[in-house]
C-alpha cells in the first residue's frame, strides 16, 4: 500500500534532517487518523492511508521531545499543519523546516 501523504522535517538551525519527531495526521474534527516517527533522514515517507478522502487535515508535529533530546529550549513545544486535500490528487508532501524559534512549511512534491 501507498499512502497518500508523506511529511519531510528538516532543522534549520542544525542544517540537519530532524531525526525522532513524532507526527500526528488528524482529521478536521481531531481524530487522530494516524501516526509516524521521522526516521534519520527526517522523513516519514508513508502515514495515513494509501487515500485521503477530500477535506480538511492536520499534521501535528511533537517538536518539545525533539528539542528536548538535542538539548536546547524552543518557543514551538507543537507545530500544527492544517492543509485541505483537493479531488483527484495523487500525492501530499507537507514538509517542515524548523528552529527552535521559526518554523516554515509549503507543499512539496
Amino acid at each position: 500500500m501507498t499512502s497518500h501523504l508523506s511529511t519531510h522535517v528538516l532543522d534549520a538551525a542544525l542544517g540537519t534532517p530532524a531525526e525522532g519527531v513524532v507526527v500526528l495526521l488528524g482529521s478536521a474534527d481531531g481524530t487522530t487518523i494516524d501516526q509516524g516517527v521521522t526516521d534519520a533522514d527526517g522523513r516519514i515517507g508513508e502515514i495515513g492511508p494509501e487515500r485521503l478522502a477530500p477535506g480538511v487535515y492536520h499534521l501535528a508535529f511533537n517538536t518539545a521531545n525533539y528539542f528536548a533530546v538535542t538539548h536546547r529550549s524552543t518557543f514551538y513545544p507543537s507545530v500544527t499543519v492544517t492543509f485541505e486535500v483537493a479531488p483527484g490528487q495523487e500525492h501530499y508532501h507537507v514538509p517542515l523546516l524548523l528552529s527552535p524559534h521559526a518554523y516554515t512549511t509549503y507543499r512539496g512534491s
